[in-house]
């Protein structure tokens, strides 16, 4: 895929996004690069790959992919030399019409995300679990659950 034919938020959204991000407290850029393109997009980000760190990321959903249907995304996240970590978000969600109490929260996070073609307003709830819970879970030798808070 070339820079013609790759999805691209539509130039008229753009005023919206800027508008938008202005209202949170930080802004995340994630990028997908082609293999071929990678060695280059580094330079030009001043990344130096060996500093990279290593991730493995899990999505989980229904075999019909019902909670993708329903705006809702789960994940849990090994990290190397750093904290696992697991997230349950919704999206999209309108930040004025949380409920206070989930507003509120700590552990909620209303941010948005922007992705080829257009973005969306999300509202996340990241856990960290114990130590050696995702590698355990994803070997059935715990619940799925464990990696979740209750909230």
């Amino acid at each position: 895929m070339d820079s013609l034919t790759t999805p691209r938020l539509p130039d008229e959204e753009l005023p919206r996004l800027l508008e938008l991000i202005q209202h949170f407290d930080s802004v995340e850029l994630k990028l997908t690069v082609p293999e071929e393109y990678g060695r280059s997009a580094a330079n030009a980000l001043g990344v130096d790959p060996l500093d990279a760190q290593i991730r493995q990321v899990f999505f989980f959903d229904t075999p019909d992919l019902a909670l993708d249907a329903a705006g809702v995304v789960v994940r849990a996240r090994r990290v190397q030399r750093g904290k696992d970590d697991s997230v349950g978000k919704l999206r999209p969600v309108v930040p004025g019409e949380l409920p206070d109490d989930i507003r509120r929260s700590k552990g909620i996070k209303v941010e948005v995300d922007a992705m080829p073609g257009g973005f969306v307003c999300s509202g996340s709830f990241k856990g960290r679990p114990r130590e050696g819970a995702v590698k355990e879970a994803l070997a059935g030798q715990e619940r799925l659950s464990s990696l979740f808070s209750k909230e």
